[in-house]
């Protein structure tokens, strides 16, 4: 049984903003969560094999998907708020380019041509977006999408944040896809630019606060995308991401430990980010058909402040070294996988230092650890490394016992600082975390 939340507009005034953005204003996480589930319509277009797969019935891009009878687009009003008509804008199919306009294989171009995946990945993407939202933060989505293509996400995008208060941007690199959406959406702000040279930091300065991201990446440079969203979360230049990426990527990201798909994806997301996979994708809703299966992630970014104090002191460089140290010889034992980094960037080549330092027990818990550790912190709770740590393997620990392994490796180098107030853009979280560590 499918659920979801209807989307409730807080504001109906049409503004443009200085950027020549569409903005809009939403209720707040605590509000949106009083909201009753509804049963999510029948699922237009697709067919369900003997195995309960879903399946798209037509391989034919120009395929039109008939529209959903009116009876199954929700009107009701909550609180005497209009609800959102997302049914009625995104189901149909969307218009696919033609002519020139083909998908390109360089760019890694699949585009999303079913309205039904287009619906369950704006609303999980402004369920991401509203569930970050803090309170001392102005309450409005900064969104940025990654990557529009051919506008199959950003067309609903436009509708549905056309009457409201927050920003909607794009960021794309191809340029005739920027003279598609711009003929489309002449309101809309479109930068013709390549996605790994974003400046985040200061694209959220000029927004007024954090990002929430949207995108339906390319396959070939999802893990350097993200790990730029994770760098520009030490500045809480970036609030949330929902994007689509390839199932396997999406696995290791929420992975649990002693398994085959933990690894260092695994270890830096569940230690920035509170990590959710909303739902697998089937090829058949992408054009060209991709010979892989997809998923829709969510990332809440916890923040720098959040992000300080479940380090205590390692940086972000630091963990680097150890987790590459580690998992790039995961078939070793810790012990032996770190003789080298402890030789070289710790010992200064003094083997019995680096002995000792192998044979030592784990270093006790800082207090913030512990008093999140009082309080159920799941991520506190498995924090601590076990007495036997050099014996296993880097698959075996949580991320929070790798921070406690930085931490014991660097022992003589960490040290606390203060952290930042969430909600707010830091101009000294370089010195304590960096600008670009991953």
């Amino acid at each position: 049984m499918r659920f979801f939340y209807s989307l409730i507009v807080a504001s109906l005034v049409y503004e443009v903003s200085s950027f020549n953005a569409f903005a809009f204003q939403i209720k707040s996480y605590t509000e949106l969560s009083k909201l009753q589930p509804q049963h999510h319509p029948r699922l237009q277009g697709w067919v369900e094999d003997k195995n309960g797969e879903w399946e798209w019935e037509e391989d034919d891009p120009d395929f039109i998907q008939a529209p959903l009878p009116n009876s199954q687009v929700p009107t009701t009003g909550i609180d005497g708020l209009e609800a959102l008509q997302l049914i009625e804008k995104s189901t149909a199919t969307p218009t696919l380019p033609s002519g020139s306009f083909k998908p390109k294989q360089s760019l890694g171009q699949n585009f999303l041509r079913d309205g039904n995946t287009v619906l369950k990945i704006i609303r999980s993407f402004v369920s991401d977006a509203s569930e970050t939202l803090i309170e001392n933060d102005t309450g409005i989505i900064r969104a940025v999408e990654l990557g529009p293509g051919a506008g199959a996400l950003t067309d609903t995008l436009v509708s549905t944040f056309a009457d409201t208060d927050a920003s909607f941007q794009c960021i794309e690199i191809d340029p005739r896809s920027v003279e598609l959406l711009k003929d489309k959406h002449p309101d809309l702000k479109v930068l013709l630019l390549d996605v790994l040279q974003v400046d985040y930091p200061l694209m959220a300065q000029e927004q007024g606060g954090p990002l929430s991201i949207i995108g339906n990446l390319p396959y070939y440079i999802t893990s350097q995308i993200l790990f730029a969203l994770a760098d520009a979360s030490h500045y809480n230049a970036v609030r949330s991401a929902t994007v689509t990426m390839q199932y396997e990527v999406a696995r290791r990201i929420v992975a649990e430990t002693r398994t085959k798909d933990y690894g260092i994806l695994s270890v830096v997301f569940q230690l920035y980010a509170e990590c959710k996979l909303h739902f697998k994708i089937p090829p058949t809703v992408f054009y060209p058909r991709p010979k892989v299966d997809s998923a829709l992630i969510g990332l809440h970014f916890i923040g720098p402040n959040r992000l300080r104090l479940r380090l205590g002191g390692v940086t972000p460089a630091q963990l680097r070294k150890v987790l590459t140290a580690t998992f790039q010889q995961r078939r070793k034992t810790i012990r032996n996988s770190l003789k080298k980094l402890l030789l070289q960037e710790v010992c200064g080549g003094d083997k019995e230092i680096c002995k000792e330092i192998l044979d030592s027990s784990p270093l006790p818990l800082s207090a913030e650890v512990l008093d999140a550790k009082q309080r159920g912190d799941s991520f506190a709770l498995t924090q601590e490394l076990p007495l036997d740590w050099a014996k296993m393997r880097p698959e075996e620990l949580s991320s929070g016992q790798f921070v406690e392994l930085t931490r014991l490796v660097f022992f003589q180098n960490t040290k606390g600082g203060n952290g930042d107030v969430d909600g707010q853009i830091s101009n000294d979280s370089e010195k304590s975390l960096g600008r670009k560590v991953w």
